[in-house]
């Protein structure tokens, strides 16, 4: 019989299922503490929507796309891991590549780009958007790409944060920058034990773990990247890092770019 297209969003109709036991906390949710692990995606983005109002004003306003679709990588997740089925999966996955995408076109200093780009940095954004399309496709109709596709889109980040990291010298961004590292590696530790020892481990909750510590990690390196770009393209703004609630925070506050200069606007990205 030939496979309906509806199929695919029918519960388990993915082939990815997680350590955690189907339907053992709630009868209508597969996975119950791999659902509501994705709360910290609807609590930290509006929080830095706020928090970066200044910033996006006066740097760039792209800026709230991102930490949007870090909204929807959550509800992207809750559907997958509430119903383990395909378009959900799909729907998780893709999310994530647009995150990555958007962080890329936003925070890529001009100094990276290639000079014909560098006078306009629209035309940039518009390449990426093209690679969204393109890569978005390629997920839909081959999903196993998708792992590699994240995987080729991430590394511009890592290298670009490192690289930046290397050369910065405000002790506050190396802080966030260094626990973006930790928090991001103990996450990937998390995925993997999970997706691959879970018959050895029998430890249900590793899934969970891994959605509350790469929420972290990604946003951290975003107000990483938030912060280098507006270095690069504004620094008579004198961007610098601050903690919500209080500056004495730096542990456990949340990270975001302020800006000294508030009487100039500069819209660099859109």
């Amino acid at each position: 019989m030939e496979k309906s297209i509806w199929s695919d969003f029918l519960p388990h109709s993915s082939e990815v299922d997680w350590c955690e036991n189907n339907y053992a906390t709630i009868p209508i949710i597969a996975e119950f503490w791999n659902t509501v692990s994705n709360s910290i995606f609807f609590i930290i983005p509006p929080l830095l929507i706020y928090l970066f109002k200044q910033y996006s004003r006066q740097v760039c306003s792209s800026v709230n796309l991102v930490w949007i679709l870090l909204i929807f990588v959550g509800a992207g997740s809750v559907y997958f891991h509430s119903t383990l089925s395909l378009v959900g999966q799909l729907i998780d996955e893709i999310a994530i590549l647009w995150v990555c995408l958007a962080a890329l076109a936003t925070w890529l200093p001009s100094k990276y780009l290639p000079s014909i780009l560098r006078s306009d940095r629209r035309n940039f954004q518009a390449i990426i958007a093209g690679v969204a399309v393109v890569s978005t496709c390629l997920a839909l109709v081959k999903p196993e790409l998708n792992h590699g596709l994240l995987f080729m889109f991430g590394v511009p980040g890592t290298v670009l944060l490192v690289l930046e990291l290397r050369s910065c010298e405000c002790p506050l961004v190396l802080h966030v920058g260094t626990m973006s590292a930790v928090w991001w590696c103990v996450a990937v530790l998390c995925w993997v034990s999970d997706r691959f020892l879970c018959n050895f481990l029998q430890f249900p909750y590793l899934h969970s773990a891994w959605h509350i510590m790469v929420c972290l990690a990604s946003y951290m390196a975003c107000v990483c990247y938030a912060y280098f770009y507006a270095t690069h393209e504004v620094p008579e703004q004198c961007p610098r890092l601050r903690f919500w609630p209080h500056d004495r925070h730096t542990w456990f506050g949340i990270p975001y770019v302020s800006l000294l200069v508030t009487s100039v606007k500069s819209h660099k990205n859109l």
